[in-house]
């Protein structure tokens, strides 16, 4: 009911706005107050050429959705030179597993979920950019794991008590999750203990620390801080400063980091 309430409003608004616009038309109000009265009209119309109805308010919808995009794209450029003049702050703990040199030009914060596909497409996109920048750029990866993931939490708890071992079998672990991602979905904390093994993770030790508190402490002010930053979906990241949320192609960050590197 409310769906085709809301099908009749919007063939309403493009009759009146199409009427509206022809020479010697009455205006908006009075069309509005005729079909009010009698919606057959519209109906009628449409019954006679359904097929051009259809195909008018399909372009209407696509026009749309690109004024939104367009319109999105500014506002995240505008808020980009921003970031560029003020950078966003990211705290990096001591102990905290990177990947890269200390030394490296550019750092990447990454807030990431292990069981979103947009962050596996992530993954694999700053995986391209770590190749392509070697020696230039570091990776440090954060956690902000969504409640509608319920494998995410016990994912990040997994690469945050395997990097108290090492980290990079934290992030050979982190590899082997996203370029397995539905073994993660279908099998849970079977394959995340089977990856830790891959991994060369120390089992053992693995399970003691899981069990340990304070490892939620660091997740917790990874999802705070994300919040902060106005992250609210994954993945997100911070390129020295400047944000880019969503899974961006490798051609945006390459953008950024030419930028900064100059």
């Amino acid at each position: 009911m409310k769906n085709t309430a809301q099908f009749t409003k919007l063939i309403l608004s493009l009759s009146v706005v199409g009427l509206a616009l022809t020479a010697c038309a009455p205006s908006a109000k009075q069309l509005k107050e005729v079909i009010e009265k009698d919606p057959s009209i519209v109906f009628s119309a449409i019954e006679k050429d359904p097929e051009k109805f259809i195909e008018v308010v399909n372009i209407a919808a696509r026009k749309a959705q690109q004024g939104q995009a367009e319109k999105q794209s500014k506002d995240e450029e505008g808020k980009r030179e921003e970031e560029f003049k003020n950078p966003l702050k990211p705290e990096i703990q001591a102990g905290r597993a990177i990947i890269g040199p200390a030394d490296a030009k550019i750092t990447i914060v990454e807030y990431s979920d292990f069981e979103c596909p947009y962050c596996s497409r992530g993954y694999a996109t700053v995986k391209e950019v770590l190749k392509e920048y070697k020696g230039k750029v570091r990776l440090v990866f954060k956690h902000l794991p969504l409640e509608f993931h319920p494998k995410a939490m016990p994912a990040a708890k997994y690469f945050e008590a395997i990097a108290r071992q090492s980290p990079e079998k934290a992030y050979k672990w982190h590899d082997i999750v996203f370029e397995r991602q539905s073994d993660l979905r279908a099998k849970g904390e079977a394959f995340m203990k089977d990856a830790a093994k891959k991994a060369g993770a120390d089992l053992a030790k693995l399970q003691k620390d899981l069990t340990d508190a304070t490892l939620m402490t660091r997740i917790n002010a990874d999802m705070e801080e994300a919040k902060k930053f106005g992250f609210n979906g994954t993945p997100g990241f911070i390129i020295n400063g400047v944000s880019l949320r969503g899974a961006y192609p490798a051609s945006e960050f390459k953008k950024i980091i030419d930028r900064q590197l100059q």
